[in-house]
């Protein structure tokens, strides 16, 4: 009898023990499913592409898109954003970068990136260093971009490069400024100043010599 109440009585608290669990996964459920869990809350990926070339490694490799639910049309230009750290016995430096099949071409602040013997460089925003210009196809977050960087003497390397929108967490980073809005900014700026330079030269007056008899 003793053992026969036992049994009863340890089979009644895992009963228990079962039921109170099961209570307990729907609300810690129901605490993960509102619209701010933790799980639909937007991460920076670490996101980028990524790999080491020859010493040189390559990190957080991405492309800014638009904001979500839109596309950066073809014929603009996105940035392109990464880090790099030369762990090499040799300092090296980054010479060019392209985007076959995505991009016209690829231009890079100051031409060449310099990277000295175990140093790092983070061209990682919020401002665009790399841009991707004359886009051949409208680029949407969630796609990929291949880009190719070439080093000095790491040699080249192709990457399939995420496109990130610019919401969330990237929300203030910045967008390439349009280049044909400078160039003409700066058409018409010089053109302003030309024809005020004219005005005021035609407005001089001329002198003239009066006869005196």
């Amino acid at each position: 009898m003793i053992r026969a109440s036992f049994g009863k009585t340890t089979a009644g608290r895992l009963l228990i023990g079962a039921g109170a669990l099961a209570l307990l996964v729907p609300a810690i459920a129901g605490c993960e499913a509102g619209t701010d869990a933790p799980t639909l809350e937007f991460h920076p990926a670490s996101a980028g592409a990524q790999t080491v070339l020859n010493g040189i490694r390559i990190s957080d490799v991405f492309v800014l898109g638009a904001p979500s639910g839109s596309a950066v049309p073809s014929g603009s230009s996105a940035g392109l954003f990464l880090s790099l750290y030369n762990g090499s016995a040799n300092a090296d430096e980054l010479i060019s970068a392209s985007a076959g099949g995505a991009a016209t071409s690829v231009a890079v602040t100051g031409t060449t990136v310099a990277l000295p013997v175990d140093s790092a460089v983070n061209l990682s925003g919020p401002q665009p260093s790399v841009v991707l210009n004359s886009l051949t196809k409208p680029l949407t977050g969630g796609s990929y971009v291949p880009v190719t960087l070439d080093f000095q003497h790491a040699g080249a390397v192709t990457l399939q490069v995420p496109v990130e929108p610019q919401s969330y967490y990237y929300s203030t980073y910045s967008a390439p400024a349009p280049a044909s809005t400078t160039a003409a900014a700066t058409a018409t700026g010089t053109a302003a100043a030309t024809g005020t330079a004219a005005a005021t030269k035609s407005a001089e007056p001329t002198a003239s010599a009066t006869p005196t008899s």
